[in-house]
């Protein structure tokens, strides 16, 4: 298949909402996904949305490794899952805020409130339905790149600018703090 570019902070695809998809079998529905995970792998991120690489549909993947599991979380974390036309709802009312950063947003992390706990549900790339429930970092990935699909960057969602830098910078000032 073939890695793709893609878009960065400043261009229109990212604020738009995403469109249903009508039929995940579709031939160019399907290469969108084979793309996508080809363009993952190369990019070495957790998660992608379509608008990220240009088209503006509800597809989106994502996955957690085992590194990035809590205390009483997934196990042995989640394998690469393709979401279309997902829906997104919180459990609970329990926010918390994480580091997070974005293929579309190169170099730079932020402190983002999210949801502690939800359910997701959409379909897979087979078409098969799929309703999860997740928290921890599993919640926060899948929040951020249904965030994608709405037009809504990571950015948008911090509180305090403060929290917001060049990875660099942040590591920097983490070594201080922790002598």
């Amino acid at each position: 298949m073939a890695i793709l570019k893609i878009s960065r902070m400043g261009h229109p695809v990212l604020w738009q909402i995403a469109a249903p998809v009508a039929g995940p079998d579709a031939p160019d529905i399907q290469r969108l996904i084979a793309d996508m995970k080809d363009t993952l792998a190369d990019a070495e991120g957790v998660g992608l949305a379509a608008p990220q690489v240009y088209v503006s549909r509800a597809v989106m993947m994502f996955f957690v490794p085992p590194s990035r599991i809590e205390t009483g979380g997934d196990g042995d974390g989640v394998p690469l899952t393709v979401l279309i036309n997902p829906e997104v709802e919180p459990i609970g009312d329990e926010i918390v805020d994480g580091w997070e950063g974005c293929l579309s947003i190169p170099g730079l992390q932020g402190r983002v409130p999210r949801w502690a706990h939800i359910r997701y549900r959409g379909l897979d790339e087979n078409g098969r339905p799929i309703e999860r429930q997740a928290s921890g970092f599993h919640a926060r990935v899948v929040q951020h790149e249904y965030d994608h699909l709405m037009g809504v960057l990571y950015t948008e969602r911090m509180q305090d600018m403060t929290q917001f830098g060049f990875n660099e910078e942040l590591a920097r000032q983490e070594a201080v703090r922790l002598k």
